[in-house]
């Protein structure tokens, strides 16, 4: 296949991670704006209506992994239309709840299924064909979805929001989802090597010196190595302490800061206009992080570390609203700039000491552990916290605590994981 060509695969394989990405994180941004309309409609408290999504995480989790052994063997095409359908219905079905059981079963499940589908095959499929210097730049852009979906997504369901009610709002929600994720299921590509071509990005062995064929870790031998349970520890406190902030911050505003729930949710919206700049932005430094050191597990150490680090500062000004809305503004950037280089910083490390070939049975398991504790734990934590002591200072106190120990975590990982010596299989389980 000839360069082009192959250049255009891969940027059909960035889009369709790109509308996968936008989906996925639609669920979340829109929660945060449809949590207080739901609760003072059906009567049910935050914890409740938590709980919900929680649940959801959970279920997330567990399809997550299942489509990491899909993306191995068929490619992101069969977990994208999955997804089309289950992440449809949860908002559908869910929209015609009227007990509290309606809401949670249907919403944990479709939506746990719909979501599940999207994690792990927008970032795995994105790792297979890129790699080296040139991932992070390529998941900056498919990431830009994320933002994209926090404006677009909140804005639109709080212009629903003004003349009808959230049951509308998650109806017209269906459609969207439907339609963006039947496209990315027609944009996916299989692995590049389906082509017969390789990742872009990949280092070229030296004249006359064979090439190593990458070794095919079986989920024992990974998850025997200390690299892919140190960046799940990482990865998991900055998770618990990222869904805690973006599933309560609209209701910290409105009910401690007493902003209006306008102009909270402009406030909201403004993390997903600067995420628009800085996913790609961070995505390049993190690639330029790793030129300049010129070893990738280290580059995406670093970056690893700053991120969570950001996230606490960001934790700081939040808490300064009160006195400030200026404060308001700072914090959302500045978690704008570590949500740009946490999520895919760890798929790019894991895929940095693991390669290409088992990454996506590796990182699906991974995220099953993530996954199912982290998001979980934080947004139920963020709504418990704050019904026991009437305020969400105690609960933003407790999602930066948690980037401390990620941060922590981060500095301390290896840079590499050496696979057993004696093994030369090509198929492990």
């Amino acid at each position: 296949m000839d360069e082009r060509r192959a250049k255009n695969l891969g940027r059909m394989v960035v889009t369709a991670s790109w509308l996968a990405v936008f989906c996925l994180f639609g669920y979340r941004a829109t929660f945060s704006v449809l949590l207080g309309p739901m609760s003072k409609s059906m009567g049910w408290s935050a914890s409740q209506l938590s709980l919900g999504y929680s649940l959801m995480m959970s279920v997330y989790a567990v399809t997550a992994f299942l489509s990491g052994m899909i993306i191995d063997r068929w490619g992101t095409k069969p977990a994208y239309a999955i997804g089309s359908v289950c992440a449809a219905l949860g908002f559908y079905i869910t929209s015609h709840a009227q007990t509290y059981l309606m809401y949670l079963i249907p919403y944990a499940l479709f939506a746990g299924i719909g979501t599940g589908m999207l994690w792990v095959s927008s970032t795995v499929s994105v790792r297979k064909w890129y790699v080296g210097k040139s991932y992070a730049t390529m998941w900056g852009l498919a990431f830009m979805g994320a933002p994209v979906a926090q404006v677009v997504l909140s804005l639109g369901v709080k212009q629903v929001l003004l003349t009808l009610d959230w049951r509308q709002a998650m109806q017209a929600l269906a459609i969207v989802v439907f339609i963006a994720l039947v496209l990315a299921a027609i944009l996916a590509k299989k692995n590049p090597e389906d082509y017969g071509v390789e990742p872009f990005g990949l280092v070229k062995a030296a004249a006359n010196t064979p090439s190593k064929p990458e070794y095919n870790w079986s989920l024992k031998e990974a998850f025997s190595k200390f690299a892919i349970w140190g960046a799940i520890i990482a990865f998991l406190t900055s998770m618990l302490a990222e869904f805690l902030i973006w599933t309560q911050v609209v209701s910290y505003w409105t009910n401690d800061v007493k902003l209006s729930l306008a102009s909270a949710t402009n406030l909201y919206v403004t993390i997903g206009v600067a995420g628009i700049i800085t996913m790609p932005l961070m995505g390049r430094l993190a690639d330029k992080v790793v030129s300049t050191v010129d070893v990738e597990p280290k580059g995406r150490k670093i970056m690893l570390v700053f991120a969570p680090a950001t996230g606490l500062v960001a934790c700081g000004a939040l808490l300064l609203t009160k006195s400030s809305i200026v404060f308001g503004v700072i914090a959302c950037i500045l978690f704008a700039i570590y949500w740009a280089i946490e999520p895919g910083g760890v798929a790019g490390y894991a895929g940095s000491i693991y390669g290409r070939k088992s990454l996506g049975k590796i990182w699906g398991l991974a995220t099953l552990i993530v996954m199912g504790i982290g998001p979980a734990v934080g947004v139920y934590m963020g709504a418990y916290l704050r019904d026991l002591s009437g305020t969400y200072v105690n609960s933003i106190l407790f999602a930066a605590g948690a980037f401390v120990v990620s941060a922590l975590v981060a500095a301390i990982l290896p840079l590499s994981a050496e696979p057993p010596v004696t093994s030369d299989k090509t198929v492990n389980m």
